[in-house]
């Protein structure tokens, strides 16, 4: 039977259909990858557990017939092999060893890859060296038939090698109406009218266009054909199955699909959760303006006895709100288990080609994170991953002659602190050569020639643009994301980049990220006689300094702070705005609260904390150095907020 084309289909119909296809795939892609991970402590035994070839067994089954009826052949033949040696290894027609391992991980690898480039209109990569690897691991045993999209050749209704009696194959058409619906006449009674009848071997959806929705099923069965009598009454339309579309009939009962999540569970699109977060941020500045209005009550004179009731219910209203936007943070965070997962294949993939042994010991995984923020760090988390690998752990033989053990290891953990997340990356190989890392960056003119370099100064050079310590791109490095990209990445989600390093001792890179970008506590400080909010999470401290205190030299002010001196950038002179306070300096810390790379920046005053809306400056025009976004408070007027990134780069050319 022709499969439809999505590609081609027009209406919102299969669009989401499709939507929901990919967010299956993703979850049986991620018990797949788990349970291979499990499966490599089997290699090698005489009998492979069989709860654990069940499980891949049924989601790769699972992939198959959803692949199938989104027309995607081939991640369905891909699939169709993997689950045949997986059958093989359950009946212990083939033996798991290393080959067959490697073959299984590079095969759903490739599968993960064809999904991802139907859904980013990609073409797809070639399967057929890998089909003919699972093909030879499965000739040992009982071959299975492969499915029509790979059978081009087969007849349509050849009889059983078994003898017994030939399934016939039917096309069957339903159209749903209003009608047929209100006497129950619908997609599941009709799919359980067929099945009641035999086995269905393809169930396609299709968009006329008319805009009309129609259901394709192609069903096996040793039914005579009157057994489809009166089934046009039902809106079904029943023909012979046409040989330009062979029909695959089962010869082994297909495993019943695994059920990933409870029924309660609702997938939804990220959008509505971003728009729901929006509707909560223009209740808080609505809340905000209230608090403002009965302030003015207050000082206007009102009778208490008017304006308390007011307060109190605005009290009230605050309390309700902070619960519905903590609510829906929650529903936004998920755990970055997945995507520690797939560093366990990172790992894999480079020690394989390398040589190395290496261990990846993860904690943290049921740390929680904003969605958003999950799929923005995969990369630079991979990134600094691969780097450990390849740059950081020594082979076996290196490490055997510093009197460590051969196996290097890699620790990733994540964990939460009030509002931020930290991630960390940590190796205990051979750490990061200053000496050679100085010398590349003054031959660049980044560093002075012999200058000692601190972690932070250290940190600073791996991050310029184009820098790396090796001459040639190897297998690990090379892909388009550096550590420039890594740090900007960060940063750009209001966050932070730290690294620890001992030479042969070992390298620790702390990723610091907010929990979430859409609401956040801040500081409302005023400066040139305008109004700005610093997102608290990035300020490590407020003081205030005399103005004694503050010395300047080199057209560069410092403030004596914490046994160190403390570089100073005026806010208002930083933005071209007139006029600075006099008296004493209010200053907030940003960065190491003192030590190296902390940076002090002076205003006029601080008016207080609230919490605000971030809106992003999506125009081009409107954006500006320094600034990340904007919001609006109870007053009415709106105030920026400033991106404290950007601040630091800014200060470090007036510096």
């Amino acid at each position: 039977m022709p499969t439809s084309n999505p590609d081609n289909e027009e209406g919102e119909f299969f669009g989401q259909f499709l939507n929901e296809y990919y967010a299956e795939c993703d979850e049986h892609l991620t018990l797949v990858r788990r349970n291979l991970l499990a499966l490599e402590a089997q290699v090698g035994r005489p009998q492979v557990d069989h709860a654990l070839l069940d499980e891949l067994f049924r989601s790769f089954h699972t992939l198959k017939g959803i692949s199938a009826m989104v027309g995607l052949s081939a991640a369905e033949q891909l699939a169709h092999h993997l689950e045949s040696y997986l059958r093989a290894l359950r009946q212990q027609e083939a033996a798991l060893d290393t080959r067959g391992l490697e073959t299984l991980l590079t095969a759903t690898s490739l599968l993960e890859q064809v999904i991802g480039a139907r859904r980013d209109e990609k073409p797809s990569p070639d399967i057929g060296v890998v089909v003919e690897q699972l093909e030879a691991l499965t000739l040992s045993g009982s071959p299975e038939p492969a499915p029509e999209s790979s059978r081009a050749d087969a007849p349509p209704h050849a009889a059983p090698a078994n003898g017994a009696a030939a399934k016939r194959t039917w096309r069957v058409e339903f159209t749903p109406t209003p009608a047929l619906a209100e006497r129950g006449v619908n997609v599941n009674s009709v799919r359980a009218r067929l099945q009641g009848l035999g086995e269905i071997v393809r169930a396609t959806p299709q968009v006329r266009k008319q805009g009309e929705i129609a259901f394709l099923f192609v069903v096996a069965t040793d039914a005579a054909e009157s057994a489809f009598g009166g089934w046009e009454a039902d809106g079904l339309t029943v023909a012979p199955f046409e040989e330009e579309a062979p029909a695959a009939v089962a010869t082994a009962a297909p495993a019943p699909a695994v059920t990933l999540g409870a029924a309660n569970v609702v997938r939804v699109d990220l959008a509505r959760l971003d728009e729901l977060m929006r509707m909560v941020g223009e209740l808080v500045v609505s809340r905000a303006r209230l608090e403002d209005q009965l302030k003015g009550l207050k000082r206007g004179g009102v009778p208490a006895a008017t304006w308390r009731p007011l307060q109190e219910t605005s009290h009230t209203i605050g309390r309700q709100l902070r619960d519905l936007r903590d609510g829906v943070m929650r529903v936004r965070m998920v755990q970055i288990g997945e995507t520690f997962e797939r560093m366990q294949f990172v790992v894999r993939d480079l020690t394989r080609e390398g040589g190395k042994r290496v261990t990846l010991k993860t904690e943290g995984r049921e740390t929680e994170i904003d969605k958003f923020l999950v799929e923005r760090m995969t990369d630079p988390l991979m990134h600094l991953v691969r780097n450990a690998v390849t740059h950081g752990l020594e082979t076996p033989a290196e490490r055997e002659a510093r009197g460590k053990f051969a196996e290097g290891r890699i620790k990733l953990c994540a964990a939460t602190r009030g509002e931020r997340v930290f991630v960390e990356v940590e190796d205990d190989g051979r750490g990061i050569d200053r000496a050679r890392v100085a010398a590349r960056a003054a031959a660049r003119g980044l560093v002075e020639p012999g200058a000692s370099l601190s972690d932070a100064a250290l940190l600073d050079v791996l991050c310029a643009p184009g820098f790396s310590t090796r001459d040639e791109a190897d297998r690990g490095s090379g892909r388009g994301v550096g550590m420039d990209v890594v740090r900007n990445t960060v940063e750009e989600l209001g966050g932070s980049l730290l690294l620890e390093t001992k030479r042969g001792r070992g390298t620790r890179f702390v990723v610091e990220l907010p929990l979430t970008l859409a609401l956040t506590e801040a500081l409302i400080v005023g400066a040139g006689g305008q109004r700005f909010a610093v997102p608290q999470s990035a300020v490590r401290e407020v003081f205030e300094a005399e103005p004694g205190a503050v010395k300047r030299f080199e057209n560069n002010e410092v403030v004596a702070h914490r046994g160190g001196a403390l570089p100073l950038v005026r806010l208002a002179r930083l933005f071209n705005l007139e006029g600075e306070g006099q008296g004493a300096a209010r200053v907030f810390v940003l960065g190491g609260g003192g030590g190296a790379g902390a940076l002090g920046v002076v205003v006029d005053r601080v008016i207080g904390q609230r919490e605000i809306v971030v809106r992003r400056i999506a125009d081009p025009l409107a954006r500006a150095a320094g600034v990340a976004g904007a919001t609006e408070l109870g007053d009415g007027r709106v105030v920026l907020i400033l991106d404290v990134a950007a601040l630091r780069q800014l200060a470090a050319g007036r510096l």
